[in-house]
């Protein structure tokens, strides 16, 4: 007899780890449970069967195979994963003056930011930090609209940290992928859509016995599947592409609780690369 998920995180990672399982209909499902726990948890069962295209039946037999008591249950997981995390209870709400972009933009991503922050779990922010803090070698891929992220990330962490690398900047992923070596890191950043490279990137990864942490939406991600651990930053977003504000966030906090972390040997790297920067005259002599 299956052991019923009692909170939603236990339900994600029973979900994930079937996923490659499911059949078509079940897949749905759990799709749509992983990716939108919040419409979940205010959904009637006719609604969510809709939207995942099955019968209401098999939204029940799919509760029952978790161990749940029926749909209610499953809405229920997702409404107590909102009510301690306050920030997810609420939709985009419109903000300013109909027609001003600029204050509907700015609200958006003080909403993303509060949302990614409330969801980050301690351990799993403690344990990307150490990891990347004593990592023998850090590398960091991201992709088409994540590439600036993952650009950003590596930056900051190569200003704290020696040996840290961008994975694919010149064109050379299978390559570089041929120096992956065991005992060392390698971050992923992918959001929907998600680049098939940055994927089998950190599957590759996983499979040499690298430490793997991945930066993605929802915990529907594929890149969740091959990650040691997961931080999953809200990107919900009203301009051209899906917003990055929380990612940026994101990295420059993590960065600098690695600085933190590393104390002295931090400074030294920092204390390096000033002499440097002003013996190669990098940036322009303020009078």
């Amino acid at each position: 007899m299956n052991v019923a998920p009692g909170n939603y995180q236990e339900l994600a990672e029973i979900l994930r780890a079937r996923l490659p399982k499911l059949a078509a209909g079940q897949r749905r499902i759990a799709n749509l449970l992983l990716t939108d726990p919040e419409g979940t948890a205010f959904r009637s069962i006719s609604e969510t069967a809709r939207l995942a295209d099955v019968h209401e039946s098999s939204l029940v037999r799919f509760a029952t195979s978790l161990g749940l008591a029926g749909y209610p249950a499953l809405a229920q997981l997702c409404r107590a994963q909102l009510a301690e995390q306050a920030q997810l209870v609420r939709r985009f709400e419109e903000a300013g003056s109909h027609g001003d972009l600029l204050a509907e933009v700015a609200e958006n991503d003080r909403q993303n930011l509060a949302r990614t922050f409330a969801r980050i779990d301690a351990t799993a922010w403690r344990r990307v930090v150490e990891t990347l803090a004593e990592a023998s070698a850090v590398h960091v891929i991201g992709l088409r609209k994540c590439f600036s992220v993952a650009y950003l990330l590596s930056y900051l962490l190569h200003l704290v940290r020696p040996k840290v690398r961008q994975l694919a900047a010149s064109g050379h992923l299978v390559e570089e992928l041929r120096d992956l070596a065991e005992g060392e890191a390698l971050v992923a950043v992918a959001i929907h859509r998600y680049s098939a490279d940055t994927v089998r990137a950190l599957e590759h990864a996983k499979s040499l016995g690298l430490h793997t942490i991945a930066l993605t939406d929802n915990a529907g991600s594929p890149l969740a599947a091959h990650a040691d651990v997961t931080l999953y930053v809200e990107t919900a977003g009203m301009t051209i592409l899906r917003s990055l504000t929380a990612f940026t966030s994101l990295v420059q906090a993590l960065s600098t609780e690695v600085a933190l972390r590393l104390g002295t040997r931090t400074r030294d790297e920092l204390l390096t690369d000033e002499g440097l920067l002003r013996e190669f005259g990098v940036y322009i002599r303020e009078s």
